[in-house]
């Protein structure tokens, strides 16, 4: 009745968007089956003292975060804990609605277990999204919200969409994601230079002392983005997550010359722009590693590469929602394996 399987072969009939829309509904709804919502949660929801963790005077119970792109306006967060996640990204929000870029633009790799996307920041805007976190904020399990600037905002004006959004965003989340790496906003990883990081984190930490994270690409030399991550630490910025979909199209088959590509052919790549950044800052700030992240070898690899955390999307998509508790469970046996109490003793074991 709940294998996952048989649920994504008549899921994958649909086109990807609509079958997006569709696990919508299912977990919007989810939280009002209380005995179902409550037998998955009691199933996947792994809560154990080695992995919990504080971070940024957040209670992470687990490690395994659900990134921004899935739940874009706030509609679903009730329902992750019986999906097994420790936390959740909501977003990318922008100031005003937008529709996003023309249809289609989310497309499914199976065999190679990876979705490509340019879905352009589609969501209803900071003001329904603020009313939906209303009704679930504080939650269970901390919540993130990931921020970018509106399609038709110059970029010389971006400052103000990310001024805006983190006074709106501040009281309703437990951090904030500061999205500029997004391959499918016109000139947006634009602003992934040292100015304009100053700038936004200065004005950041000015209005608001909630954890505030930069969001980086993984499309750039490694001594490019520890720069711009030292930039960002240097000014405020509480951590960095690492990284976002890729614009390298030699890693799919038949791909579209378009839009930001993530799954399992993004992990290899992923992986060594991360540890390269985490063998400079494991120490120094919080690192989030994301990026072909599906099981628990490929989580532990980059905890042992500096992350405190890491967040899965299209993984979640292809294997479903034992994945986390699955991930979770391997984690704390390749923990005891390798002689660590807790979860914190391996961050960035690598580098000692």
């Amino acid at each position: 009745m709940f294998n996952y399987e048989t649920i994504k072969k008549i899921m994958f009939n649909f086109e990807p968007e609509t079958a997006h829309n569709i696990a919508e509904i299912g977990l919007r709804a989810l939280p009002y089956c209380r005995i179902l919502n409550n037998y998955m949660t009691q199933r996947n929801f792994i809560n154990h003292e080695m992995l919990t963790q504080d971070i940024c005077g957040i209670k992470f119970y687990n490690p395994i975060g659900l990134g921004a792109g899935f739940d874009k306006n706030a509609t679903m967060v009730k329902a992750m804990p019986a999906m097994g996640f420790g936390y959740t990204e909501i977003g990318t929000m922008t100031p005003k609605p937008q529709e996003g870029n023309a249809k289609p633009r989310l497309f499914r790799f199976p065999e190679q277990e990876s979705i490509q996307n340019a879905m352009g920041f589609n969501n209803k805007g900071a003001y329904e999204i603020i009313e939906n976190l209303k009704k679930v904020y504080p939650f269970s399990i901390p919540i993130g919200a990931s921020i970018g600037k509106n399609k038709i905002t110059p970029e010389n004006e971006a400052i103000n969409d990310y001024k805006s959004l983190i006074k709106s965003f501040k009281v309703h989340c437990d951090y904030l994601a500061i999205n500029i790496s997004s391959p499918n906003t016109p000139n947006l990883r634009d602003l992934q230079n040292e100015e304009f990081i100053k700038t936004i984190f200065s004005m950041a930490k000015e209005i608001t002392d909630k954890p505030i994270f930069l969001k980086i690409a993984p499309d750039m030399a490694s001594e490019t983005a520890i720069t711009l991550c030292q930039t960002a630490i240097d000014n405020g910025a509480d951590g960095i997550i690492a990284s976002n979909t890729t614009q390298d199209y030699s890693l799919l088959p038949n791909p579209k010359d378009f839009g930001g590509i993530s799954g399992a052919v993004l992990s290899d790549k992923a992986y060594e722009l991360f540890k390269d950044i985490g063998r400079e800052l494991h120490d120094k700030t919080t690192l989030i590693s994301v990026g072909g992240i599906s099981d628990a070898k490929e989580a532990y690899k980059r905890i042992k590469a500096g992350a405190s955390l890491v967040q899965i999307l299209s993984g979640f998509i292809f294997k479903g929602p034992s994945m986390c508790k699955n991930i979770n469970e391997e984690l704390i046996q390749l923990l005891k394996d390798d002689g660590y109490s807790h979860i914190s003793k391996a961050v960035g074991a690598d580098f000692r």
